[in-house]
């Protein structure tokens, strides 16, 4: 959809508005740091050339009006009641974003908003992110209130959490707000000091996946993943006067888990992530105790954040292949540690891998825990690495791919997918854009 064709679906649902204005906020995919912004980790996201457009203009009076192009229903409301209600879906959000603008002293009025988009739904890709951080930018231009760009995000952070009740972190607000063009954002969510990082990958393309598998768990799991991760974080600060997980390298991790889970719940949670894969019957592992669980959960979060600093290194030094590893391995832990993959992500993800036999071993071995066998990986190499991106259960992949291998990629790993699951993936060969902006 052009602007044109925005200015006139804007028109047909605002007959007597005035002339709008137009703006763009971008999805965001994250190369690796998966569950830790919430944590106080490193993250490595790009903003993406998917995004969510508006329309929009001012009102004399207290109305708010909103309609998006993609998703029902059309919602109206008084700027004086902005309580959250779920029939209103999607308009939570743009609502949630009004409220917290106005408990701030903002000065605000009605307006009128036509939404358009072209991330997927529940993708991973942070549509929701992108709609908030677009609408915090248009009320922010168009009431003139100054608000930085780094504000909006943490505005927008807030509405998930405050007013929508999905406890996330910095991450995908960040990533819409301040993205740029061919770089990823290399973001310390714990005191948000960020670098650009040039996304330099010569012969290789990013290229997302698709799961299109349902999330109906997602939010539920986000939730609980995060009380798992507040519960260890409780635990450790026994012993070590931290702010986030992630303020620990894995050596004082261990160091300070010995001491405040104790030896027992530190043994059974590594024998639990270190085990091969094996059929149930054949464990001998006990199921870990809710201790336990928040040991492992926190291994994630503190390994992540180590690898998180490792792929960025190795890209920077131009070493593409140790990136993909990375990467590859971000999601084993994933899945292992975390259990936020599903079947659907783990088989887009091991298509990938088997696609070339780069991130891992073939399809028919069972992958050990954590830990993914080594293989040296010329530059000519089809794939790299592979691995969830987003939130988890369902949503996307992102895959280092040759560019010459693009299109048997999504054609071989499409078909795998398919048979493997019954479901079929969509393909976005991604490229890198700015932030939020107004677009003329």
């Amino acid at each position: 959809m052009n602007l044109q064709e925005l200015q006139n679906n804007f028109n047909r649902e605002f007959p007597h508005s005035r002339e709008p204005r137009f703006f763009y906020a971008p999805g965001r995919v994250n190369l690796i740091g998966e569950h830790i912004d919430y944590n106080g980790g490193y993250v490595f996201p790009c903003a993406l050339t998917m995004g969510t457009y508006a329309a929009i203009s001012r009102r004399d009076d207290n109305l708010i009006r909103l309609v998006s192009g993609n998703i029902e229903p059309a919602v109206t409301v008084n700027i004086e009641d902005l309580s959250y209600n779920p029939a209103h879906s999607w308009a939570n959000n743009p609502k949630g974003v009004t409220k917290l603008l106005a408990d701030m002293g903002h000065k605000l009025g009605g307006y009128d908003m036509y939404i358009w988009g072209n991330l997927p739904n529940s993708a991973g890709l942070s549509s929701s992110a992108s709609l908030a951080v677009l609408t915090a930018l248009a009320l922010d231009t168009i009431f003139g209130l100054g608000v930085s760009p780094v504000e909006r995000a943490l505005l927008c952070q807030r509405v998930e959490n405050e007013y929508i009740g999905v406890n996330c972190g910095i991450m995908d607000q960040f990533a819409s707000a301040m993205g740029r063009k061919d770089h990823a954002i290399l973001l310390n969510c714990g005191n948000l000091e960020y670098e650009y990082v040039p996304l330099e990958l010569g012969d290789y393309q990013l290229v997302i996946a698709n799961s299109n598998a349902s999330r109906a768990l997602a939010d539920t799991k986000y939730n609980e993943r995060r009380a798992e991760c507040d519960r260890a974080l409780e635990i450790l600060r026994k012993v070590a006067d931290i702010k986030n997980l992630c303020d620990l390298d894995s050596i004082k991790f261990m160091e300070y888990s010995k001491a405040a889970f104790g030896e027992a719940v530190v043994n059974h949670g590594m024998h639990w992530v270190t085990e091969s894969l094996a059929p149930p019957d054949l464990k001998d592992i006990p199921p870990p105790t809710e201790e336990v669980t928040a040991f492992i959960r926190a291994y994630h979060a503190v390994s992540e954040n180590e690898r998180v600093k490792y792929a960025v290194a190795m890209l920077k030094r131009g070493d593409l292949s140790a990136l993909g590893f990375a990467m590859t391995c971000s999601h084993v832990s994933l899945r292992d540690c975390y259990e936020v993959t599903g079947y659907a992500l783990d088989s887009l993800a091991l298509a990938a891998w088997e696609f070339d036999w780069l991130g891992g071993p073939p399809w028919d071995m069972p992958l050990p825990k954590i830990e993914v066998p080594a293989k040296n990986v010329s530059l000519t190499a089809k794939v790299l690495g592979s691995r969830m991106t987003g939130a988890g259960f369902g949503g996307c992949t992102v895959s280092i791919v040759h560019k010459d291998s693009v299109e048997e990629f999504i054609r071989e790993v499409g078909k795998r997918y398919t048979e493997l699951t019954g479901l079929t993936a969509d393909f976005y060969v991604a490229k890198t854009d700015d932030g939020a902006r107004e677009v003329y």
